[in-house]
């Protein structure tokens, strides 16, 4: 029998099928043609990004209520960066059951592991207040450090300011950014891009301290990299409690370009 609160999320978690979880797509466009994300092969630099319509969270809300849902916990990524969370409230003002929205003010796993943390609350027969709030500990929790060979992708997709990127492509600067406040910052800028890498690990380990964690290493088009950082946080991580490599979708790869890699840090459950 499936939980009485059913958990949903967009696209941009880039979780593998998970039970108790239906998943809405963020739309991708190139020229006249939208594509769900899962669905687009064509070239990032000349793509654009839309959230996905109310009518579709309202479709996935009527189909949860028919299948026997009590409510819908719906998780999704940061307000500051898209109107996904927007477009679901407002599918849930006319829903046929109760909907709670989390804004998990992040993206990727940054949302994934919030997403999980309302997948096992549900699954344990919690009520929807306590599935929704199981959400937003786990996101207030949740930390992302990440690298992107530039900046110019930000910059046009107007995730981070003309002036920072402006500063990295004339020193010839390799960024390190994380998400502050559900918006993409600039942390720290690092010469090479070996100094940079180097670097995030340093960070994901600070972060971590002692305490358990679940990481997520995270990349577009840099595999061998993610694996080489992942071996080493499984070695250096005190708490680890379990580390994977996720690689990102068209969404994120629109707005950063190839060669991004990052990590995420959540609290072991």
């Amino acid at each position: 029998m499936p939980p009485a609160v059913a958990v949903v999320t967009d696209s941009t978690a880039y979780l593998p099928e998970v039970p108790g979880v239906a998943v809405v797509p963020v739309q991708v466009i190139a020229g006249e043609r939208a594509w769900d994300e899962p669905d687009f092969t064509g070239n990032f630099a000349t793509a654009t990004t839309s959230r996905p319509s109310p009518e579709r969270f309202a479709t996935c809300y009527a189909t949860l209520a028919a299948q026997g849902a009590a409510g819908v916990v719906s998780v999704h990524l940061s307000a500051e960066l898209s109107g996904t969370a927007d477009a679901a409230r407002t599918a849930a003002r006319e829903a046929p059951l109760p909907v709670t929205v989390v804004d998990s003010r992040s993206i990727a796993m940054g949302l994934g592991f919030p997403v999980l943390a309302a997948a096992r609350a549900a699954a344990a027969g919690k009520p929807l207040e306590s599935v929704a709030e199981a959400a937003l500990r786990c996101a207030a929790r949740t930390r992302t450090f990440f690298y992107v060979d530039t900046l110019d992708h930000l910059r046009r997709g107007g995730r981070i300011g003309a002036a920072a990127s402006l500063l990295g492509s004339a020193l010839m600067i390799k960024p390190l950014l994380h998400l502050a406040d559900g918006r993409i910052a600039l942390l720290e800028k690092v010469r090479t891009s070996a100094r940079a890498l180097a670097r995030l690990e340093d960070l994901a380990v600070e972060e971590a301290g002692d305490t358990p964690v679940e990481i997520a290493v995270q990349h577009l088009a840099a595999a061998p990299r993610a694996e080489t950082l992942a071996t080493n946080l499984a070695k250096r991580v005190a708490g680890l409690a379990g580390v994977r490599v996720v690689e990102v979708g068209a969404v994120i790869g629109v707005h950063v370009g190839p060669g991004m890699l990052g990590v995420t840090l959540a609290p072991a459950m």
